[in-house]
């Protein structure tokens, strides 16, 4: 999962409020409950240190949220008197509202509880063109549209030659058309990143459209029945394919980096390591922008520990000399694991829940937290690099 959605709470120095909300509440006391839940919140931030206007704003946008089962609940994060980001959660929170005031948004509850199932870009096809749509974290989203020629598109009954020549044409046009298709989707899919591709139409459309796909494309794409660009169209159905890919992707994808990770973690022939763990090892990636997948397990006990950071996702340090070296004289501490998950989002790198249990792998990384690296290190630099530092 790439957590780019959450670069506009990065973009702001902080401090922030972050509230993990239950709206799935359904029985008869609910608004009652609800509105509970919302002043203990907010009086939690208030004896943190949060600001007045702050608070007034994530208890008005808390009393506003609507009760129902989808989404289980909400994740708020607000700052400076302004709720910046409301991302709806799949599974509710452990207690009916919880809160935190810290110098970095506290988003890792959100790789909990929104899960970190990648975003999937979903093509409703017909002969005409095509419909595209974003299915992330934060729900769907439109992701453009193509038409192609739109005449002639239908067939004919009768066999004389004008009517065979006619019926060539439509399949030309179909097969133009199919190709207009291919090429738009693939453009969308390098714009929005979405690793996870579904077709959703008629047979005939989307397997032509699969056919002209880019190789990698082809292999990652699932096709469906359900769904389309028709009204009426079975789009609950979809919804069910639509999760069971990303899940069936997530699954896969885990394996594979675990099984780099545990390759990455013990030096080659030269010494070098192409896996980090730890919190100092980490910090020393996050610094360099070498993290390419930060894997985050979530019992890990190195999560909470306590790190210095700037305002720059880049000026991160086991000591506060460290962070007035880097360039900021007004160094804060935070979490770790929010501090690292700050620099994956806007270095663009993946992020990954490894819970041990379902992975079926012999061991995670140390203290919770490890990464995969874009490029390897030599491992008696870093070293000597922590000695410097830390």
């Amino acid at each position: 999962m790439k957590l780019g959605f959450l670069n506009p709470l990065f973009e702001r120095p902080g401090p922030w409020a972050s509230v993990y909300f239950d709206t799935a509440l359904t029985t008869e006391d609910a608004l009652t409950r609800h509105e509970l839940a919302a002043q203990e919140a907010v009086d939690q931030l208030a004896r943190d240190g949060a600001d007045r206007p702050t608070c007034e704003a994530l208890h008005n946008a808390l009393l506003g949220l609507k009760r129902s089962t989808a989404p289980a609940g909400h994740a708020l994060f607000a700052t400076h008197g302004e709720v910046v980001l409301d991302a709806p959660l799949e599974m509710p929170p452990a207690s009916a509202a919880q809160a935190w005031w810290s110098a970095l948004p506290h988003v890792e509850p959100l790789l909990e509880l929104t899960g970190t199932r990648p975003s999937c870009l979903v093509a409703y096809i017909d002969r005409r063109g095509a419909d595209f749509e974003e299915w992330g974290p934060l729900g769907t989203s439109p992701a453009g549209q193509v038409g192609g020629e739109q005449h002639p598109l239908h067939r004919t009954s009768a066999a004389d030659w004008s009517e065979r020549r006619w019926q060539q044409t439509v399949e030309n046009t179909w097969d133009h058309n199919a190709g207009v298709i291919a090429e738009a989707l693939a453009e969308a899919q390098r714009r929005t990143g979405a690793p996870v591709l579904v077709l959703a139409g008629d047979p005939r459309e989307r397997r032509a459209v699969h056919d002209r796909l880019p190789s990698q494309l082809r292999e990652a794409a699932v096709e469906t029945e359900f769904g389309g660009r028709a009204p009426g169209s079975r789009k609950e159905r979809l919804a069910e394919v639509v999760e069971d890919a990303r899940a069936d992707y997530e699954e896969r994808r885990i394996r594979e980096v675990l099984d780099r990770f545990h390759a990455g973690r013990h030096p080659d022939r030269q010494g070098r390591l192409g896996a980090a763990e730890g919190v100092p090892a980490l910090i020393e990636a996050a610094r360099e922008h070498r993290i390419d997948a930060l894997l985050v397990s979530p019992d890990g006990q190195d999560l909470h520990r306590e790190v210095w950071v700037g305002r720059e996702p880049d000026q991160l340090g086991l000591r506060r000399s460290e962070i007035a070296y880097l360039g900021d004289e007004d160094p804060r501490m935070a979490r770790a694991d929010d501090a690292l998950l700050r620099s994956a989002a806007t270095t663009n790198a993946e992020v990954l829940t490894v819970r041990l249990p379902e992975t079926g792998a012999e061991d995670g990384p140390a203290g919770g937290l490890g990464a995969l690296l874009r490029w390897v290190y030599d491992q008696e630099t870093e070293g000597a690099g922590h000695a410097t530092t830390g």
